[in-house]
């Protein structure tokens, strides 16, 4: 009986070291939960920021693209697949990044997006203005081209021009020139015989004598001769034997067409040529002109009474 009293203090003291241990324990789970509360906070955060950075790359990206873009470079098909497809993966990680809330391997996975992302914007950059720098090559080298082919033309128009101007000074050289020439009047007697007259009332017919001055570039053949003969009101003589021709550059009507065997050696030419008109002459002067080759041959005047 003596012995209980001393025992009460000992279990109170028990009782008190339990109530101790439990109050720790409580304050060290409320530091630990307080401090992952921190870190969480961190995290989210961080996590925050970081999706804005990824955002404001995304920005500066698509930036970069449109500036290349407004260059207007005549773009390849294949960059212009590169172009859309840029384009699109930047709208997909902006959808991805918008969301509320992302897990460690969505951010992952958005910021090595955005890595990728980065390296062919660049490379895509790189490529335009290498395109950039080829166009302007090719536009130089156009321009040269142009500018050549400018001069050549010109050159070439000059010398056709030229050559032009020396086939009319070598085909003017070449007609065939009269070197003398008469005309003379005739009428036909009944017995077919023929009197050279003056009198207007009595001609029927002319006779053009001439000779051609020798050339030694014309040609030594054929040659055709287009006579014209003008009243003397300066009207053309005409019959069922008038032809057209060109003679210095002109469209011309003839009186007779004939030709000649042109060999350059002297020799006499002679035209005989009825006149189709009723009376066949009138009194005053006449022009016979000659044609060949292009050119006038030359021409005579004769009068009737």
């Amino acid at each position: 009986m003596e012995n209980q009293p001393t025992q009460a203090p000992k279990k109170n003291s028990n009782v008190i070291y339990f109530l101790i241990v439990v109050v720790v324990a409580l304050l060290v789970t409320d530091v630990y939960l307080y401090m992952q509360k921190n870190k969480s906070d961190v995290r989210v955060v961080t996590t925050d920021s970081e999706k804005t950075r990824l955002q404001t790359e995304l920005d500066s990206l698509e930036a970069q693209i449109e500036q290349v873009n407004s260059g207007k470079a005549k773009m390849t098909a294949e960059m212009r697949a590169a172009n859309d497809s840029l384009k699109s993966k930047i709208k997909v990680l902006r959808v991805e990044l918008a969301k509320g809330k992302l897990t460690k391997a969505e951010l992952d996975k958005a910021q090595e997006d955005v890595k990728q992302l980065r390296y062919f914007v660049t490379k895509y950059t790189a490529d335009i203005e290498e395109l950039k720098k080829q166009n302007t090559t090719l536009t130089t080298e156009r321009d040269t081209l142009k500018t050549n082919l400018a001069s050549v033309n010109e050159k070439a128009t000059t010398l056709e021009k030229q050559n032009q101007e020396l086939n009319t000074k070598v085909q003017a050289a070449s007609a065939l020139k009269v070197g003398a020439i008469s005309v003379t009047a005739y009428k036909v007697k009944g017995n077919g015989k023929e009197v050279d007259v003056t009198k207007a009332s009595q001609a029927t017919k002319i006779k053009i004598n001439f000779t051609v001055a020798s050339n030694p570039v014309a040609q030594k053949s054929s040659h055709d001769i287009y006579l014209r003969v003008l009243d003397p009101t300066g009207n053309l003589v005409t019959s069922n034997e008038t032809t057209t021709f060109s003679s210095d550059g002109q469209d011309l009507q003839s009186t007779y067409k004939t030709s000649i065997d042109y060999k350059d050696d002297g020799a006499p030419f002679l035209i005989d040529w009825v006149s189709p008109s009723t009376p066949p002459f009138q009194k005053g002067t006449y022009t016979v002109i000659l044609y060949s080759d292009g050119y006038t041959m030359g021409k005579v005047n004769f009068t009737l009474k």
